[in-house]
């Protein structure tokens, strides 16, 4: 069968003729179509088409002589054809010819199935056909507003570019070197509902919100879940468009996929959305306060998972932003109690708050500053309380440089101000923040000070002179006196006054008030006592009490603490003493000697003048010795040596068994009534030719030992003799006993208490001279007790014979 697709005709046949062209126009897999140029003269056209390497026979189709082109049907597909093309005149003759090779398109595919995975897309599959190079893919929508074609290579190949839950008309067509083949039979197909567009929040750091539009022709949605890094897959089906996920760990990326499903039970296409969970809210672990040039505070945190950024928030509303664990907020603010907390942020949002952590910041200053004075030089720094405070530390300069400070949990400060000092006070309140950053500075300027080196003297007795150093502050010194009615004597700039014409024996006190003109005077200088010169005493009686002592007694106008001074003075020496009471005595004067005496009386303050002066006429002098010898045992001889000043001597011996005393212008005396074995005491009395007595002591004499009385000589049997003897008076005393013989002298020692004593003779017969004396405590015996004689004959004759030379008596 021969069926002609195209066929052009021309009436313009040009005048100079050319050789005929030929060119293939279009090619199917069965048919193909060529176009030629007209020839003159030609009334038809024959196309003949002759498969090449192929026993098919040759297909033609002749066409008039007015056509430039035609198609040949019924060819084989995919073969080489060699069109030939002959212009013929009315006799079949051929005018002209030519020839061109082409290959019909391969045959036509057949749609397998089709299916709709996406809601954009239609998967085509079809049988695949020999010589095909290539396919094209048709789609047409049912209402005629698409169509495309979609070049492939092979099966399954897609149709994109489409309209979700839509109607197609698919069909395929084989492509080769010659061309695409017709289209398949058609097969309708329609895309499944698209994937629902997510809208995925993290309300909070534990869940996610997914929200979408309502999809149209959706009748139910999938929805998958899956955490970043887990291959675990939570899968939920659901007809609402809100889905919330929950107990998602925080700060964790999610990737969600979503399907929707037609009525007809399709799934449609997917689509993937991720999501982060808010982080989880960080915990506080310090607060720093800092101090500096730039004050704030540096908080710290430990950080949270998938948190990206981190605000530190305060009460006041600073705010401070970082990626690090820690971040830095300047103060604005003293004497805060503040908290802080920390919100850790990601895509998703921020995270809830930390629990807030309480700090303050560094303190305010105290506005009202000022220093009191109760006493001079005792000051206190005194301030109103300020809240938020621990303790203060207080600084105190001195305009000299000197620095002083204390630490006090009370809003006082005391400090020892000196005088005549401006000092700079300030108050740092504390906290665990630390000082407060400024402090106002509070001026206090004392008093001027007080001299402390003030010096009164007497100058004369009724003159004081006031002398002083110069006292920081003092501009000014006014000086007065109690006793004169606060009179000012000075008011000078230099620091010495003079008060006179005072009276004697008394107490001033003055006071050197040092004055400024920014303070005034200083009223609390303690006042300097002074006395002025003691008035003269005067003598008013002089009694000797001694050889060379003599009582002065004299009047005493004035304080108890007066001293007063009696002068001696004399030709050749001079005397003196000191006494508080009304008298004094003067002691080593020299005997026989005229003095003037005057009275001065002495205080602390110095000397009155003299009083008016009396002469003292001393005693005459003593001897310088006495000497007591003991005649006999009865009688005793004195004597002296001369006293100056002394016209008769009374000389006395005294005991308590009586005493001796002669009154005598030499300078001897012979005394009897002397007791043996007696202490005397020995005075004498040197008088003057004006009746002046001295009264003269010297060491005692003592007279001495008793002799013994009732001597008696024994002969014994033995051949030996004792002497027998009474003491008298003290028992406590040896005696000697001496014998002189004519043939022998004997000597004998008794012991104290004893009154005999034995003698061994070596020949008898003689005549004894017998001495018994007492031995004094020096050892020497008494010269002067009374030998006594013995004649003792040989035994056998009378013993006890006594012959005495003195007296002649037998005992």
């Amino acid at each position: 069968m021969y069926k002609l697709w195209l066929l052009f005709t021309f009436t313009g046949i040009c005048a100079a003729q050319k050789d005929i062209s030929l060119s293939v126009f279009t090619v199917t897999s069965k048919s193909m179509t060529v176009q030629w140029s007209g020839h003159t003269g030609a009334s038809s056209y024959k196309i003949t088409a002759t498969p090449k390497n192929s026993p098919e026979q040759p297909v033609f189709a002749q066409f008039s002589g007015n056509t430039v082109m035609g198609s040949v049907n019924s060819l084989t597909p995919n073969t080489v054809y060699t069109m030939q093309l002959e212009a013929m005149d009315n006799a079949l003759n051929v005018l002209s010819s030519a020839e061109t090779e082409e290959t019909t398109a391969p045959d036509v595919p057949s749609i397998l199935q089709t299916y709709s995975k996406l809601s954009d897309s239609i998967t085509v599959e079809f049988a695949e056909v020999p010589g095909a190079t290539g396919y094209i893919l048709r789609a047409e929508s049912k209402t005629g507003n698409f169509f495309s074609e979609t070049n492939v290579t092979s099966s399954p190949s897609t149709v994109v570019q489409l309209q979700p839950y839509t109607d197609y008309i698919l069909s395929v067509m084989s492509v080769n070197s010659g061309g695409r083949s017709q289209p398949s039979y058609p097969t309708e197909a329609r895309t499944v509902v698209m994937a629902p567009k997510l809208n995925t929040s993290s309300p909070t750091n534990e869940t996610i919100l997914a929200v979408w539009a309502p999809v149209e022709h959706a009748v139910l949605y999938t929805l998958v879940i899956i955490r970043e890094g887990s291959y675990v897959r939570n899968k939920l089906n659901t007809t609402n468009t809100e889905v919330t996920f929950d107990n998602l760990q925080s700060g964790t990326s999610y990737c969600i996929k979503s399907m929707a499903w037609d009525a007809e039970g399709r799934i449609g296409d997917d689509k993937t959305v991720c999501q982060i969970t808010r982080p989880s809210s960080p915990d506080v672990i310090d607060i720093q306060v800092t101090q500096g040039r730039a004050p704030g505070i540096a908080i710290y945190w430990v950080s949270v998972q998938g948190a990206k950024n981190y605000t530190a928030w305060t009460t006041s509303g600073q705010n401070c932003s970082t990626g690090n664990t820690n971040c830095y907020i300047l103060l604005a603010e003293c004497g805060q109690n503040r908290s802080v907390y920390v919100t850790a942020s990601n895509e998703a949002g921020i995270s809830s708050p930390s629990q807030s952590v309480n700090y303050i910041t560094y303190p305010c200053p105290p506005e009202n500053i000022w220093v009191e004075e109760p006493t001079a030089g005792d000051c206190y720094v005194m301030w109103e309380e300020v809240p938020l405070v621990e303790f203060y530390v207080t600084f105190i300069k001195r305009d000299d440089g000197t620095e002083n400070l204390c630490n006090t949990t009370d809003t006082t400060c005391q400090f020892s101000c000196m005088c005549g000092y401006t000092y700079l006070t300030s108050v740092f309140p504390y906290n665990k923040a630390g000082p407060s950053l400024l402090a106002h500075v509070r001026n206090y300027t004392t008093i001027p000070c007080c001299p402390q080196d003030v010096l009164v003297q007497l100058v004369s007795t009724e003159t004081l002179e006031i002398t002083w150093s110069p006292v920081k502050g003092a501009e000014l010194y006014e000086t007065t006196a109690a006793e004169t009615r606060d009179i000012i004597h000075c008011n000078d700039t230099s620091p010495v006054c003079a008060l006179s014409d005072l009276r004697c024996n008394t107490a001033y006190s003055v006071t050197v008030t040092p004055c400024s003109e920014l303070r005034g005077c200083n009223s609390t200088c303690a006042p300097n006592v002074h006395e002025t010169a003691p008035c003269s005493p005067e003598i008013l009686n002089m009694t000797q009490t001694g050889n060379s002592t003599y009582r002065v007694l004299y009047t005493t106008p004035n304080f108890p603490n007066t001293s007063y001074t009696i002068t001696a003075t004399g030709r050749y020496n001079r005397g003196s003493c000191q006494s508080k009471d009304n008298s004094c005595e003067l002691t080593q004067l020299l005997c026989g000697t005229t003095y003037e005496v005057t009275a001065v009386a002495t205080s602390a303050a110095g000397g009155s003048l003299p009083g008016f002066s009396k002469t003292l006429e001393t005693g005459p002098c003593c001897p310088d010795s006495v000497n007591v010898s003991q005649v006999t045992q009865a009688m005793t001889n004195v004597t002296w040596s001369p006293g100056g000043g002394a016209r008769s001597y009374v000389t006395t011996l005294t005991s308590q068994r009586g005493h001796a005393k002669c009154h005598t212008l030499d300078t001897h005396c012979l005394m009897g009534c002397i007791t043996c074995g007696t202490n005397y005491s020995v005075y004498l009395e040197a008088i003057s030719s004006t009746g002046h007595t001295s009264q003269c002591n010297y060491r005692g004499f003592s007279s001495s030992a008793c002799c013994p009385t009732g001597v008696k000589l024994y002969r014994r049997t033995n051949y030996s003799l004792r002497v027998y003897w009474r003491s008298v008076g003290l028992q406590s005393q040896n005696h000697t006993v001496e014998l002189y013989g004519t043939g022998a002298n004997y000597t004998c020692i008794a012991a104290a208490g004893n009154t005999y004593c034995d003698i061994q003779e070596e020949t008898c017969g003689d005549v004894y001279t017998v001495v018994v004396a007492p031995v004094g405590q020096s050892g020497l015996k008494v010269t002067f007790c009374q030998p006594r004689t013995y004649s003792v004959p040989c035994p056998g004759s009378n013993a006890g014979m006594v012959i005495s030379r003195q007296r002649r008596s037998v005992k």
